[in-house]
């Protein structure tokens, strides 16, 4: 059973939220950049994250599973920029998004796999995304307070090979949310210092994994990481869809 939107909402609003915000959202601008003219799906509760691309992407949707209840997010003045949806199928045509972000929506998914093939069929070919889930053995997959306590926590291989058997090929991976999952202002005011820390002393502990990949349409079933897995984030640049249609 999924979280309602009230509980979420809630904590994201809260300090401690607003730290997690902030350093997940640092990790995909630095990763994608402002991702500008491209066009973007958040899949679970992935607003806060959203929020860090202001209004560079061409298109911008949160998908989110009708299991939370209704959420309302003005996206730049825009509108509403939100659709309820379910875990297989994705109300969207074939390859319409460039960048995808998945948050808060694996760990709670009935079939992962299928919940990854729809994503893939949504992602434009040589389009990319990013998994991010709570991480098994870090502090906050046990802290039942905040969102990361609740459903299925992965480690980095298990996120790796469901990609690489969903034809995605791993280009990049990296840790986050080193601090305690504490509302204390000593925490939350000090959230960058504590990912600085921890990515030197335990670089694999972190709460949550972040695996990004680049969809396939071809690729061996099974097949492993086709790339190396650093903890750098910055790898590549963002390709434009103009870049993309004319190769």
């Amino acid at each position: 059973m999924r979280q309602d939107a009230v509980t979420l909402e809630r904590f994201y609003d809260a300090p401690l939220g607003q730290a997690v915000a902030r350093v997940l959202s640092g990790k995909l601008t630095d990763l994608w950049g402002e991702a500008r003219g491209l066009s973007m799906l958040g899949v679970g509760f992935a607003v806060p994250v959203l929020n860090a691309f202001d209004d560079a992407p061409s298109r911008i949707v949160a998908a989110v599973p009708l299991e939370h209840g209704p959420v309302k997010w003005d996206f730049s003045g825009r509108g509403n920029a939100t659709v309820s949806v379910g875990d297989e199928r994705l109300p969207f045509p074939d390859g319409m998004f460039d960048r995808v972000i998945v948050l808060h929506g694996l760990e709670e998914a009935g079939n992962p796999r299928t919940y990854l093939r729809e994503i893939w069929r949504v992602t434009a070919p040589e389009g990319r995304i990013v998994l991010a889930a709570s991480n098994r053995s870090g502090l906050w997959s046990r802290a039942t307070r905040t969102p990361f306590g609740h459903g299925r926590p992965w480690s980095r291989s298990q996120l790796m090979n469901l990609l690489s058997s969903g034809l995605f090929q791993v280009t990049a991976s990296s840790s986050a949310l080193y601090m305690p999952p504490v509302p204390a202002s000593l925490v939350t005011s000090a959230a960058e210092g504590w990912e600085t820390i921890g990515r030197l002393i335990a670089p694999g502990l972190g709460g949550v994994v972040l695996v990004e990949a680049v969809k396939r349409l071809y690729a061996s079933a099974g097949g492993g990481a086709l790339a190396p897995v650093t903890e750098k984030v910055r790898i590549s640049r963002p390709v434009t869809s103009q870049g993309r249609e004319s190769h």
